[in-house]
Order: C-alpha cells, then sequence, then structure tokens
C-alpha cells in the first residue's frame, strides 16, 4: 500500500461490508495507492482471488506482490470485458472509491489542482486524446456553458464561457494559471478556492468522461455479483452519489421505480444499513475525507 501516492478513506468500513466470502473473489475498481486491495486481500484466504482496475499509468507502480492478485490497466467501465479476459463470470463483491487519487492533486504536472501553474492537463488515463487544454482552447461557448452548468452547478458558467471564448481570441490558454487569470475575476471575493474547486471539477469530469464512465459500471455489476454478493462505493461529490443512490434504490438513474406486472421493484440491488461517512479522527488525519460517502448494497 503506497500511502504517499493515496490514502484510503473508509477503510475498514468499506472492506467489512464487502468481504463475506474469504473463498471468494472480489474486484477493486479503483485501485490507486493499492490500500483498499490490501485490505481485501488481507481477509481474504489462498482460494480468494482479487482484481483491481486502474487506468492511470502512475498506479501501476503500486502493484502488489501476491499471486491471488491482478491489477488491469483499464477504466472500470471496461469491467465485464476485462473479466471475461480471465474467464471470470461472476464476482462476489465489487469496491469502488470514486475519489481522484491524492497524487494526482499533488503532482502539479497532471494539471489537476487550483494550487500549482502547469499546463492543463487533467486526463486520469494520460493516453486519452483530449485533456482540458484541448477543451478549454477548442469547446465552443454552448458546450463550455452545458459543462459548467452540469458537472459544477454554477449558475454563472454563461460569464465564465465567455470569459473563456474571449481570452483565447488573443491567445491559447495553457495553464492553470492562465485559466484562474481569466476566470477569478468573476468569482465571488470570499469563495474563490470554492468556486475554483467547482470549475476544475467539471473540466475534469469532461475530460474523463467520469459520469458516463460511471453509468457503463455500475449497470455491469449486476450482471456480475452474485445473489447476496455486495457492493461497497464510495462517492465524494453529490453528481456521482446521485447516481450511485439512484442506481442501488431504483436500478436505473431517472429515479423511477420500475416494476413488473405483480408490482414488484425490480431494483437488482438493495441497500445494506445506512449511510456511513468518515469520523472526525478520519477527516483530522486525511482533509480529503471529509466530503466521503460510503453505500453498501446487496445483490437481491
Amino acid at each position: 500500500m503506497n500511502t504517499k501516492y493515496h490514502i484510503p478513506v473508509l477503510l475498514k468500513q468499506s472492506v467489512d461490508a464487502l468481504v463475506l466470502n474469504p473463498d471468494g473473489v472480489y474486484v477493486d475498481a479503483t485501485f490507486g495507492g493499492g490500500g483498499h486491495s490490501a485490505e481485501i486481500l488481507s481477509r481474504l484466504s489462498a482460494k480468494g482471488r482479487l482484481f483491481a482496475f486502474d487506468q492511470d499509468k502512475d498506479a501501476q507502480q503500486n502493484g502488489l506482490n501476491d499471486d491471488r492478485f491482478e491489477l488491469i490497466e483499464a477504466n472500470f467501465r471496461y469491467l465485464k470485458r476485462f473479466l471475461k479476459f480471465f474467464k471470470i463470470n461472476e464476482v462476489d463483491g465489487i469496491l469502488a472509491d470514486f475519489g481522484v487519487s491524492s497524487h494526482q492533486f499533488d503532482v502539479p504536472e497532471r494539471g489537476f489542482s487550483t494550487r500549482f501553474d502547469a499546463q492543463l492537463d487533467m486526463r486520469m488515463n494520460q493516453n486519452d486524446k483530449l485533456s482540458a487544454y484541448e477543451l478549454i482552447n477548442s469547446y465552443e461557448e454552448q458546450d463550455l456553458i452545458k459543462l459548467f452548468r452540469t458537472y459544477g452547478e454554477l449558475k454563472m458558467a454563461p460569464k465564465l464561457a465567455r470569459a473563456i471564448i474571449s481570452e483565447r481570441l488573443n491567445k491559447p490558454i495553457e495553464t492553470t494559471s492562465d485559466l484562474n487569470s481569466v476566470i477569478e475575476p468573476l468569482l465571488p471575493k470570499t469563495k474563490v478556492f470554492k468556486f475554483l474547486a467547482q470549475i476544475y471539477q467539471a473540466i475534469r469530469i469532461e475530460v474523463n468522461q467520469e459520469m458516463k464512465a460511471l453509468e457503463e459500471f455500475l449497470l455491469q455489476t449486476q450482471d456480475l455479483v452474485k445473489p447476496l454478493g455486495r457492493l461497497s462505493f464510495i462517492t465524494y461529490h453529490s453528481l456521482e452519489d446521485r447516481l450511485v443512490k439512484r442506481y442501488i434504490r431504483d436500478g436505473n438513474f431517472t429515479g423511477q421505480v420500475e416494476k413488473d406486472f405483480y408490482g414488484n421493484k425490480l431494483a437488482p440491488f438493495k441497500k445494506v444499513g445506512q449511510l456511513i461517512i468518515p469520523d472526525k479522527s478520519e477527516i483530522t488525519e486525511n482533509s480529503r475525507a471529509r466530503s466521503a460517502k460510503l453505500r453498501i448494497a446487496e445483490k437481491i
């Protein structure tokens, strides 16, 4: 486990809820620094297996030396495809920590953070073509407005889009400092960092297609998880938490409960227990845990 790369959030609670069968097959869909994977392996017998996914090449350096473990360099949206390659058709549980790794925020050249002057990038998979630079300098005004409204939940989206379009007519917006200098004059002086975080979140979500990938991933879980198997999902912002909550409750993302001819609910999972959040001691030790929410579900 590499805690310098990423400190695992809600570690014990998420794995306690997940590993009910020590001989089972499990998935860590967001490997990162390997903290959750290491804890899962500690609960498995010699017969147990763990498959982990991470699309970030940097995360591959944190691989665990264990014959029961396989680290797959891929986005979790391709979950079924890669598990099928390993002849895995069903699993006993899936864990996912949907937060951005601390490593990605803390390495300046990745361009995720407002704290550093760096090239606009924000790609979790550095082989992807679309970077934050390409997005900021090529998206049409209406596309920028849509992403700031949808993924940043920002009422000022039109002002932000117009300012970006106007600036890039003179020269490309290349760095985080360039972008900040364009948008900071539009922000309330007492809430600059709050709004910058929302703006960067919106750009990052679009660059990495995070919401689309999350939907594709969630829909695959109903075919993969065995009856009585578990989901253990940690979210960090309202957009992803809303998708997870609706999927667990309804089996879809519309917010509408689907029922069969007899009025029985068709959702493939049922929630287990209540929402779990970090306690004060965990937040004190790791401030990035403060917005985390853990939701647990069981396959019906």
